[in-house]
């Protein structure tokens, strides 16, 4: 009796890596064993990105807030210090928009913990 493998499977576990490394340079796109690598490294880049990118972007939030504030004369921690004894309510993601991209209120909020 022949020996079974299963091609169909096969073919479409190798499939299912190609397509998805399409648009990787040279080998990597068409060799499945170096595909295959490749594709799993990424998954892991991707990984370890998604807890980065939470990181990079609270510092560029903790920036654009620190420059605001020092534009009315008061550092990052003092406005975050009096922000919480104030007891308001506003994360730093919604203060460094404020501060950004609508002044007038950023400066009302610092008005307000003055």
């Amino acid at each position: 009796m022949p020996r079974s493998v299963n091609a169909v499977a096969s073919r479409a576990r190798k499939k299912k890596i190609l397509k998805r490394t399409r648009g990787y340079y040279g080998a990597k796109k068409n060799v499945f064993t170096i595909a295959k690598n490749t594709y799993e490294k990424g998954l892991k880049y991707a990984y370890r990105d998604r807890k980065t990118k939470k990181r990079n972007f609270r510092a560029l939030w903790i920036q654009r807030i620190n420059a605001g504030a020092r534009e009315h004369g008061i550092s990052y921690s003092e406005l975050m210090h009096k922000i919480e004894g104030k007891g308001i309510q506003l994360n730093r993601k919604v203060l460094a928009d404020l501060a950004m991209n609508h002044p007038a209120a950023f400066k009302k909020v610092i008005e307000t913990v003055k």
